[in-house]
């Protein structure tokens, strides 16, 4: 059998096993729960293990049976097999759902664009999963998701790490108890300038590569890499070491959605938790003319969001690159590198990841905090193992990272068709930008297919 008929054969039982998956076993109990006491181990299956994939991996596997290990690079999956010869090695990602009941968990850190696929095979076989931010590379593929994940009792998280810090949490019980009143107004800010930009400024703002255009030549396949499949349901190019390892391929559009979605997933986090986000209204985006193929260094978006119970509307902008709030530029504030500030009908609040201040510092120096009341976490991959055995919640799940995702990535749609949008997030459409379509849902090559 050639090679490009066994992918096709592979490709079609993964279709067939993922259907059969979604009309017989999606409310299946995990196999930890029917045959284990919820006190041992997890059995987990490790997909991607280079990176992140790796750091997730290293975080699970001192508690938890790593039983697979899965990457379309040989020499992440040898240096994960050394640590855990006892591990199944794959190397296509799919071939792990022909075996279902050899693990409980799923641990997902492939590339953004392939996060879907994934999961989805994972949540309608009853698995737990931990998937790497952005959930997804798509707002469509993001809803599946969401949507998938609130049919099954299992545990989900994403991997969003600062999330699980104690800063992130004494900032939003000090926004949700009014400790600077109703907020109506917030900015989130971040220095990182990586994407399409000049040579010169790729230089300055320390960009691992610098590009205007996609190369019209191809580069020699690194030994071990299985292209084919890292390309997975993206269009078919040739390989080029501009694109690959990671992060380099985050700033092109078919596999990544530039910084927008990577550092949103980590800053926005802490304005959607702490003021109660959903879906925006509207969205408005401004940077330089979009590139087909590149997301932007420096960009900016802001998002209407409307009433939220007790809260009032309140309007988000988000900066990065060389953008900044103009409260920053003028030195109202301190000059952090990233940050978010809230601003309230009472004061300011300043954080980033790891402090805090309220402001002007001289009306809160007596100011009594609130006794805490968000527990705090033991890990975000700790936090999931923990809810896989027991029934206590992530605070990352898939609902409130599904709609994260969502919003992050309506800002690079605004920003993509150069135009102030209108979201109607009940039927993921744009009412006034018709040709947003296209980016809300992809298309995927042919053999690749989600539901």
């Amino acid at each position: 059998m050639s090679r490009k008929t066994s992918q096709t054969v592979n490709r079609r039982r993964f279709l067939q096993t993922t259907a059969a998956a979604a009309g017989s076993l999606t409310f299946a109990a995990p196999a930890i729960l029917r045959a284990k006491g919820v006190v041992e181990k997890l059995n987990v299956a490790v997909i991607g293990a280079g990176g992140r994939g790796g750091a997730n991996l290293g975080a699970v596997a001192g508690t938890e049976n790593i039983v697979t290990l899965c990457d379309v690079n040989e020499g992440n999956l040898n240096r994960a097999a050394a640590a855990h010869p006892k591990a199944k090695t794959v190397v296509d990602f799919r071939k792990v759902f022909d075996h279902p009941n050899e693990f409980d968990a799923v641990i997902v850190s492939t590339c953004e664009h392939t996060h879907a696929f994934a999961t989805l095979a994972a949540l309608q076989l009853g698995k737990h999963v931990y998937c790497e931010k952005p959930l997804t590379h798509s707002i469509w593929e993001a809803r599946v998701i969401r949507e998938a994940a609130a049919k099954v009792k299992v545990a989900t998280q994403m991997g969003i790490q600062i999330h699980s810090g104690s800063n992130y949490r004494r900032v939003v019980e000090l926004i949700q108890t009014g400790a600077i009143g109703p907020v109506r107004e917030a900015h989130v800010w971040v220095s990182r300038a990586w994407g399409w930009q000049s040579d010169a400024d790729a230089k300055k703002h320390g960009d691992l590569v610098s590009t205007q255009d996609r190369p019209k030549v191809s580069s020699p396949l690194p030994k071990g890499l299985d292209w084919d499949l890292w390309l997975g349901p993206a269009p078919e190019r040739p390989f080029h070491e501009i694109y690959f390892p990671g992060p380099r391929w985050y700033r092109w559009w078919e596999w990544g959605s530039g910084t927008m979605s990577d550092l949103g997933s980590h800053w926005n986090d802490l304005p959607f938790w702490a003021l109660k986000l959903k879906a925006p209204l509207t969205v408005e985006a401004s940077g330089p003319p979009p590139h087909p193929d590149l997301a932007p260094a420096s960009m900016q978006a802001t998002y209407e969001y409307g009433a939220r119970g007790d809260m009032p509307p309140v309007k988000l902008t988000w900066y990065q690159g060389v953008n900044k709030p103009k409260i920053w530029t003028d030195k109202g504030i301190p000059q952090w590198d990233s940050a978010a500030l809230f601003i309230g009908d009472k004061g300011m609040l300043l954080a980033d990841y790891g402090k805090y201040l309220l402001l002007p510092e001289d009306k809160y120096k007596d100011f009594k905090k609130p006794e805490p009341f968000i527990p705090e976490s033991p890990g975000q991959q700790a936090e999931w193992v923990r809810a896989c055995k027991t029934d206590l919640q992530t605070t990352c799940n898939f609902e409130y990272s599904g709609w994260l995702t969502e919003a992050n990535h309506l800002g690079n749609v605004a920003y993509r068709v150069g135009k102030k949008i209108e979201w109607d997030a009940e039927n993921l459409r744009c009412p006034n930008a018709p040709e947003a379509a296209a980016i809300i849902r992809r298309e995927y090559r042919p053999g690749w297919k989600l539901v």
